[in-house]
Order: structure tokens, then C-alpha cells, then sequence
């Protein structure tokens, strides 16, 4: 077996550093002709983040299973949009299921084994990857259907499988070379971690995985959302219609939840990046900090996962319809209020069919 070098580690390889950074364990980091850099007061609240790790697992499982049943239950009338809705749906809920292992490692360290911790690391990346490359397939549906007013491409059902199908397998493609690398260790004096295994050139693997994944799972994603709304809503308010407006509601609001819950993660780890290569100079105190920085960001991440379906709850008139028509059909509430909420319209398109139904 392979002697595990434990030379070059630094706080980000046990605190967290690439698409699954935080497993705090207390190890100092080590910087090379200097004393290790040890943790001071940061270190967040373990049954603090175990908590919150419980409550996003019961909300995101009860929320994103009412999202898939609503639009599962109206597959015949259900947009574009509802299909990739419905992708965003199933990322999450099967993000959540990895919860309650995450939220046991934070209390007693790793001891899954590397099975499981590649297995729930594999489910954060594609978590990740496939809601922003989802929602960059909304932006460019929206900018069709408004801006350009077509209807050739979007219409047609089993394109939008395949471009689906596609976005799950770039998502697995993403995440591999963090599966590939990620395993169980158990390091001396210290609690056991679920980390990547670079080996000795460690700083320059590093970079690659952090710098080809965030380009082509997080850059250009978010420049064609922002080129993609930048028109949409340009066209919106030139039209003078509240109608559109109300139905893009929804959309922006999904969107800048994600950007809310992901963009500091990855903003930290810009920052971190650009220490590893010299451009900002590498302390203790940086580490530190950077270290902190991560735990907090990556919880604000995992939020995100139960954030869906209360914003269609709140915003979504068709989606609590499409809700209280299942109840009332199954008798769980009376059909005389399910005529009281009235059934909603929507004009959020060229066309019915790519409408945000949601």
C-alpha cells in the first residue's frame, strides 16, 4: 500500500477545497519554512450545522417531492420550462437523501468508509452542476420564446429529454475527477475525513480540478444567464405587459435564490485559488479565514436545496392550484375550496406551450 504523504496538506484539504470542501477536523495546516497554522476561534457550532443539515433534509424532501408530483400529475399539459423544473426538482431531492450522512460526519468525523464518501460527494457535484447548466437551458428557453417569439425548437418534447439527458451526463462528467480522487482517511490524532487524494502534486491537481470545473460548470452557465435575461427583460419592459412580467416572476426568482445560496461558495473559492497560485500572498490567518469562509458558505449552499419549492409555493398560482387539485381529488380537502382558489392563466410566451406553468 501506498504510504500517504501528509507533507503539503493544507487547512482547505481538511476543512474543504474543491466541490466538497468543508469536513472540519481540527488538523493544523502546515505552510512550507513556517510553524503549522492551527484553527483559532472559527470553528462554527457542530450541533448548530446538524440542525440546520435536518432541516433542510425534511423540507427539501417534502418540497421537492410535492414539485415533482404536481408536474408528474399535469405531464400532459406541462411546459418546457416544467421539464427542466422538474430535473431541478430530482437534483435536489436526490442531494437531500446525502443530508443525513453529511450532517453525521460533522458530528463524528467520516466513518463511512470510501464507498459512501464517494457516493455522496458524486451527489453534491451533480447537485450543483446540473441546477446552474438547468438553469442556464431556462434562460435560453425564456430568450426563444419572448425575445425571438420562436417556437420551432422549444416546442418539440424529446429534444428537451435529450438536452436533459445531456445536462445530467456533463453534470456526472464534472464531477469525476473529484469522485475519482475522493476517499476515506484517517489521519493521526484526528477525527477520520472524506477528502481528495491528490498525492504528492497536490497544489497543481488542485488547481486543475477547481479551475476546469467552475469554467465550464459555473462561468459560462452564468454568462448565458446574464446575456439571456439581460434580453429577456429588456423585451419585457419594452413590451408594457404585466402578464409576461408576472409570469417571469418564478424564473428570476429561482435564479437569484441559486446565485444567493452559491455564488459566495464559489467566491471563496476563487479567492482561495488566487492565493494557492501567488497572486494574493498565503498566511495562517488567510487559511484561517479562508477555512471559516468555506464551512459557513458551503451551508448557505446546501440550503439551496429546500429554497425551490417554497419560492412556487409562495409565487407559483399554478403550482398551489396543481396542488390542491391532487388533494382534492384524493379527498384530503373539499373541491368547493379548491373553486374558491379559482384556476390561474398564464401568457408568459409566444405560445402556451413554453408558458411558466409553475
Amino acid at each position: 500500500m501506498e504510504e500517504f504523504n501528509f507533507d503539503n496538506l493544507s487547512l482547505e484539504d481538511f476543512f474543504g477545497d474543491d466541490s466538497n470542501y468543508s469536513y472540519s477536523t481540527g488538523i493544523p495546516s502546515i505552510l512550507s519554512d513556517s510553524a503549522p497554522c492551527r484553527p483559532e476561534s472559527l470553528e462554527i457550532n457542530k450541533n448548530v450545522v446538524i440542525t440546520i443539515y435536518a432541516l433542510v433534509f425534511l423540507l427539501s424532501l417534502l418540497g421537492n417531492t410535492l414539485v415533482m408530483l404536481v408536474i408528474l400529475y399535469n405531464r400532459v399539459s406541462c411546459s418546457v420550462t416544467d421539464v427542466y423544473l422538474l430535473n431541478l426538482a430530482m437534483a435536489d431531492l436526490l442531494f437531500a437523501l446525502s443530508l443525513p450522512i453529511w450532517a453525521a460526519s460533522k458530528k463524528n468525523g467520516w466513518i463511512f468508509g470510501t464507498t459512501l464518501c464517494k457516493v455522496v460527494s458524486l451527489l453534491k457535484e451533480v447537485n450543483f452542476y446540473s441546477g446552474i447548466l438547468l438553469l442556464a437551458c431556462i434562460s435560453v428557453d425564456r430568450y426563444l420564446a419572448i425575445v425571438h417569439a420562436t417556437r420551432t425548437l422549444i416546442q418539440k418534447r424529446h429534444l428537451v429529454k435529450f438536452i436533459c439527458l445531456g445536462i445530467w451526463g456533463l453534470s456526472l462528467i464534472l464531477a469525476l475527477p473529484i469522485v475519482l480522487f475522493r476517499k476515506a482517511i484517517y489521519p493521526p490524532y484526528s477525527s477520520p475525513v472524506c477528502y481528495e487524494d491528490i498525492g504528492n502534486n497536490t497544489a497543481n491537481w488542485r488547481l486543475v480540478l477547481r479551475i476546469l470545473p467552475q469554467t465550464f460548470g459555473f462561468i459560462l452557465p452564468l454568462l448565458v444567464m446574464v446575456f439571456c435575461y439581460g434580453f429577456t427583460l429588456r423585451t419585457l419592459f419594452e413590451a408594457h405587459t404585466g402578464q409576461k412580467h408576472k409570469a417571469m416572476r418564478i424564473i428570476f426568482a429561482v435564479v437569484l435564490v441559486f446565485l444567493l445560496c452559491w455564488l459566495p461558495y464559489n467566491l471563496v473559492l476563487v479567492t482561495d485559488t488566487l492565493m494557492r497560485i501567488g497572486v494574493i500572498k498565503e498566511t495562517c490567518e488567510r487559511r484561517n479565514d479562508i477555512g471559516w469562509a468555506l464551512d459557513v458558505t458551503e451551508i448557505l449552499g446546501f440550503l439551496h436545496s429546500c429554497l425551490n419549492p417554497l419560492i412556487y409555493a409562495f409565487i407559483g398560482q399554478k403550482f398551489r392550484h396543481g396542488l390542491l387539485r391532487i388533494l382534492a381529488t384524493h379527498g384530503l380537502i373539499s373541491k368547493d375550496f379548491l373553486a374558491k382558489d379559482g384556476r390561474p392563466s398564464f401568457v408568459g410566451s409566444s405560445s402556451a406551450n413554453t408558458s411558466t406553468t409553475l
